[in-house]
């Protein structure tokens, strides 16, 4: 007979909150939520970085500012729940012998890798909307990634537990547990509460959690990358924007402000969850580029340090086609604060925040 360590025999976990009942409960909550933010999850990242034959569609305009939302705020929900669930099981880590044959072993590593990359996701996720990155690597891609493997991880899982799912879920919970789980839940609910705002700006008071209230910042919007942070200085009278490629011409800011303006009402929509909606004055951007072919791509360059990861940002044919996409000037009726993308910027409805390219000083048809 294999005798437990010491350890092993001071360790008791006792609790009657644990139960397989409530273990089941906030695994099914814990699937749904990661599936909205994997496929929440894919749709920032292919709008961002969309293969060559994919042209995502410009309508509706509040369709990224919803998805995005849900992704972060559900994401930030989703961390009590979690750790409600890892309290609830932590006891089986525990287990002796660790490894009762080849299957188990291998079921207990694709759980290691559901915990670990759980735990990953949604703590980078946390430090990430808080633009806190005490690590190396860059964040978008680790995320990218690590999501098919903890979706993956999370299939198998729910392939080797289901039927203690279907066993245990349908019979009612004892008042403890009950109460238990109301609290995991009204954790998460709180967290949504005191976060929505950033997108649902009716909300936006109770936004207390959320790293960015939308109603903040020059001209009553958020800035995330600054000016100074981008190397950028006032422009002087010597700016011009260039038109370049199968279209060529050369704007000053004066020559800009001649052309025919117009006023659109459009959110930005950051991929860190906050959005914010204002009213942009500017060119249409198919007023800028006519001429060019319907199946065009229209880059729109930034004078920021060409480091800046999103320094260049593509326009695909229903963006720079659509009567909203604009070279914008003004906001809410006000020149654009230098912060905002003085003296031109990007503005175009359902896209990233990230890619409504700010002080644009180049626009290439191709």
């Amino acid at each position: 007979m294999v005798r437990k360590p010491a350890l092993m025999e001071k360790v008791a976990f006792t609790s009657t909150l644990r139960s397989e009942g409530v273990a089941a409960r906030l695994g099914v909550l814990l699937g749904i939520s990661f599936t909205v933010a994997l496929v929440t999850g894919l749709f920032s990242h292919f709008l961002q970085h969309p293969p060559p034959w994919l042209n995502w569609p410009s309508r509706p305009v509040w369709l990224y500012r919803v998805t995005q939302g849900v992704h972060v705020i559900g994401g930030l929900a989703t961390i009590p729940l979690l750790l409600a669930k890892l309290w609830t099981v932590y006891p089986k880590l525990w287990q002796w012998p660790p490894l009762r044959s080849a299957a188990h072993a291998a079921e207990r590593a694709f759980v290691l890798l559901l915990v670990a990359g759980s735990l990953f996701q949604l703590f980078t996720g946390l430090l990430n909307v808080a633009y806190t990155y005490p690590w190396s690597f860059f964040f978008t891609t680790a995320h990218y990634w690590t999501a098919f493997i903890v979706y993956g991880a999370l299939i198998i899982h729910v392939a080797t537990e289901w039927s203690k799912v279907r066993r245990s879920v349908p019979v009612p919970l004892e008042p403890d547990r009950r109460r238990f789980l109301l609290t995991a839940g009204a954790a998460s609910g709180l967290t949504v509460l005191l976060t929505v705002g950033e997108t649902f700006t009716p909300l936006k008071r109770l936004a207390v959690l959320a790293p960015r209230n939308p109603g903040i910042g020059p001209q009553g919007l958020p800035v995330n990358r600054t000016a100074e942070e981008a190397g950028v200085g006032p422009a002087g009278a010597e700016y011009r924007l260039v038109v370049d490629g199968t279209v060529r011409a050369e704007y000053s800011y004066e020559e800009l402000l001649r052309l025919p303006q117009h006023t659109v009402e459009l959110p930005i929509s950051c991929v860190e969850g906050w959005s914010a909606s204002a009213h942009w004055t500017g060119v249409r951007m198919r007023d800028l580029v006519a001429g060019a072919a319907p199946d065009a791509v229209v880059t729109v360059e930034s004078s920021e340090r060409p480091s800046g990861a999103y320094r260049v940002s593509e326009l695909r044919p229903p963006h720079w086609n659509d009567p909203l996409t604009l070279l914008a000037l003004r906001v809410n009726g006000e020149t654009l604060h230098l912060e905002h993308g003085y003296p031109a910027r990007l503005i175009a409805p359902n896209r990233p925040g990230v890619m409504q390219t700010k002080w644009v000083k180049r626009v290439t048809v191709s």
